[in-house]
């Protein structure tokens, strides 16, 4: 247990699972330190992960602890301050995703790690699951010739009870859920493609929880209830402040001559992804994202009619871990990198340029739609990054 990297964790809400994965004694990696203001979720943090976990009185406290890296896990509008200082202090340092909620911050952590060499890792999951890793592995191994599109539907079924009974539904903490939902999508967009965006043109709105009078100021008891909460007129417990859209979509020109679109509705039955992808030789799809049945079907055989199989089909094997075995794969890497440096299927640019896309295409979609040039980040530090902060 001396080798461990020891981790101290901000935040333990929404995604202390990560925390929970990145608990490994005697196996690479625990969790030896806390910080968060809440003494309901520091019980539930010493329950989880043990008794002698120690309780910073403070994030700086948390950084002049015995730990090697450190985990902010904490909500989205926070991640900028907090990124910085744990840089400054030479950790390495695990953002979860978003990076952060403007572009002016992003660069800013980005900025601060080159300036301090301290590691910079941001929790995008999603390039770790088995879907989206076996999408990439069949363009690679040229199953549908060179990507010229791709389009993504997101169906967040539980919308409207994870991202309009708190802080995700005021847009002083995300931008809009364009950007803090958004930003894995098009992240994985961006990987797929081999490119970042550089012109956006959004469209959306407030369609239906702007109908929703109840609200409160704390989370209801039935917040989350998939039997009671439907239809989505029938929420309750909506948070005081709800001034994000509920439905979004946003069209995309890459840096390469790839187009893309993500659309995005919070009040589907259903909850997952659909991913097309279309190159000069076919296309693959996905049908269900993880769980039993899940599956990417190509199509590169020629042409036809409605063929519902296609030509190969691919099931997904996922693991047990969270997101498909995704919270497993990130884990492992971020520990790998925080001792090792080198390079990560998670890039800090890339999750820069995803946040950016984000930004403008919100920004769009409030004015009309305009368009919107996406301005890449500094040479200097997408040059720093590449090389994988060694």
């Amino acid at each position: 247990m001396r080798n461990d990297l020891r981790i101290g964790v901000a935040g333990y809400g929404l995604r202390r699972s990560l925390a929970r994965e990145a608990h490994r004694p005697g196996n690479g990696s625990r969790v030896v330190a806390l910080y968060d203001p809440d003494p309901a979720a520091q019980r539930q943090a010493r329950d989880e992960i043990g008794s002698d976990l120690r309780v910073a009185a403070d994030f700086d406290a948390l950084l002049h602890d015995d730990v090697d890296a450190v985990m902010i896990l904490t909500p989205d509008h926070t991640h900028a301050e907090l990124a910085v200082a744990a840089l400054k202090a030479g950790r390495a340092t695990l953002v979860e995703k978003p990076l952060a909620i403007t572009v002016e911050d992003c660069d800013l952590i980005l900025r601060t790690a080159h300036e301090h060499r301290a590691r910079l890792y941001v929790g995008h999951n999603m390039r770790h699951m088995p879907v989206v890793r076996t999408m990439r592995q069949l363009i690679t191994d040229g199953a549908i010739g060179e990507v010229r599109a791709v389009w993504c539907r997101h169906f967040v079924g539980h919308g409207g009870d994870y991202y309009f009974k708190d802080w995700h539904a005021d847009r002083r903490n995300t931008t809009g859920l364009l950007l803090q939902k958004g930003a894995h999508d098009i992240d994985v967009i961006h990987w797929l493609a081999g490119s970042r965006t550089a012109l956006v043109a959004g469209m959306g709105g407030l369609t239906v929880y702007g109908q929703v009078t109840d609200r409160s100021e704390g989370l209801p008891e039935d917040w989350f209830s998939p039997e009671t909460n439907w239809p989505p007129l029938a929420q309750r417990g909506l948070n005081p402040v709800v001034d994000v859209e509920d439905l979004s979509m946003v069209q995309m020109r890459l840096e390469n001559g790839v187009y893309a679109s993500y659309e995005q509705c919070h009040f589907t039955p259903d909850y997952w992804r659909n991913y097309t992808v279309i190159g000069t030789a076919g296309r693959l799809e996905n049908f269900g994202d993880h769980g039993e049945g899940a599956v990417v079907r190509v199509w590169n055989g020629g042409r036809r009619g409605y063929d519902p199989e296609g030509d190969l089909q691919v099931p997904i094997a996922a693991g047990v871990s969270g997101h498909g075995g995704a919270d497993e794969g990130l884990i492992n890497e971020f520990v790998r990198f925080a001792v090792e440096g080198g390079p990560t299927d998670t890039s800090p640019v890339a999750a820069r340029d995803s946040i950016a896309a984000g930004v403008h295409a919100t920004e769009s979609l409030r004015d009309g739609s305009t368009p919107r040039q996406v301005p890449p980040v500094a040479p200097e530090l997408a040059a720093y990054f590449a090389a994988g902060q060694v």
